[in-house]
């Protein structure tokens, strides 16, 4: 469906008397000052009526809103990028483990690959993994579930030890600040 551009009406068509409408002296109706040439009168009637009817110029009101200037000359996308800013990831710190059912999805798609060889869609693999993953039953999800267990165990345990040695390696950036600071202090004296 295309769209139609709309004129601006820059002019008002008014009356003698500053009306919108004119009466057709013919069959006395109050006829649009605009639509005369559509009326339905005799061609003499609508003649008299335009000649009567005057134009009524008006200054178009355009309202433009003032853009402000950018402080910064970077582009908008580039600034909130830039503004935000990502956290810098460790590489050393642990991966989250896959959840139970990622790890059966690993499983269904090797058999799946088996039984489909010349099938190349990941979003099927996906949709009928999930479709099987629904229909099984808790018994049958058991082994993932123990494995995903076992595996967010394994990840606390990293975690801590993670941590563990973050928080020392902030003591000991802090402790070797400390004698800088007290020998600033005894040179003063």
């Amino acid at each position: 469906m295309a769209s139609q551009a709309r004129k601006r009406v820059d002019a008002l068509v008014r009356g003698k008397d500053g009306s919108a409408f004119a009466q057709c002296e013919e069959c006395k109706k109050d006829v649009p000052v605009a639509l005369i040439s559509m009326h339905s009168c005799s061609l003499e009637a609508k003649i008299k009526m335009n000649l009567e009817a005057q134009v009524v110029e008006q200054p178009a009101e355009v309202k433009k809103t003032e853009r402000k200037k950018p402080t910064c000359k970077e582009p908008k996308a580039k600034r909130a990028k830039v503004e935000k800013g990502k956290k810098v990831k460790d590489p050393n710190m642990p991966k989250r483990p896959p959840t139970a059912f990622f790890l059966f999805l690993d499983g269904f798609r090797k058999t799946f690959k088996e039984a489909n060889p010349d099938s190349k869609d990941v979003k099927r693999v996906g949709k009928e993994a999930g479709e099987k993953w629904k229909s099984m039953t808790d018994e049958e999800k058991k082994p993932y579930f123990d494995k995903f267990v076992e595996r967010k165990a394994e990840y606390e345990k990293a975690m801590e030890s993670y941590n563990a040695a973050e928080d020392e390696d902030q003591e000991g950036s802090d402790k070797e600040a400390t004698p800088g600071e007290v020998e600033e202090i005894t040179d003063e004296e």
